[in-house]
């Protein structure tokens, strides 16, 4: 908040920074950022819930993250989502109850070419079937 002299106009940016910092956002957190960068504190939660990547939960050790975009979508991205929510036991946007992996989509990781597309604790995987993106599961689910 300093860097940007508390501006109010760097919102996003100090919200990232925390998230970054922290893993995720916590009431305390979005507050004491409104509070000193002076807006209101529903303008401060319009952003966090509007943006895919900014999260009101703490992560789990792991993160799986599914493009959905459209061309992800065409070639089985719903079909990734559905496997990783039935081997997990949990929908997307969710953790495990043991805090080992959270599953997460995507609108577009930009690497449609390479369709359909998982982010592997922020590594990008191409043309994943479900069963690589399972194997990948499993490892982290033994760890």
């Amino acid at each position: 908040m300093r860097k940007n002299g508390f501006a109010r106009h760097a919102l996003i940016e100090t919200l990232h920074t925390v998230q970054s910092s922290f893993g995720y956002l916590d009431d305390d957190a979005i507050r004491f950022v409104a509070a000193s960068l002076r807006v209101p504190l529903s303008q401060a939660y319009g952003v966090v819930t509007f943006y895919h990547y900014f999260s009101l939960k703490p992560p789990g050790k792991h993160t799986v993250t599914i493009c959905a975009g459209t061309a992800c979508y065409i070639k089985g991205a719903d079909k990734l989502v559905a496997a990783a929510e039935k081997r997990l036991g949990i929908a997307q946007g969710q953790t495990t109850k043991d805090g080992q992996i959270s599953l997460m989509t995507a609108r577009c990781v930009g690497a449609c070419s390479r369709a359909p597309v998982i982010l592997s604790d922020g590594a990008v995987a191409g043309e994943v079937t479900a069963e690589q993106m399972l194997e990948q599961l499993e490892r982290w689910a033994v760890e």
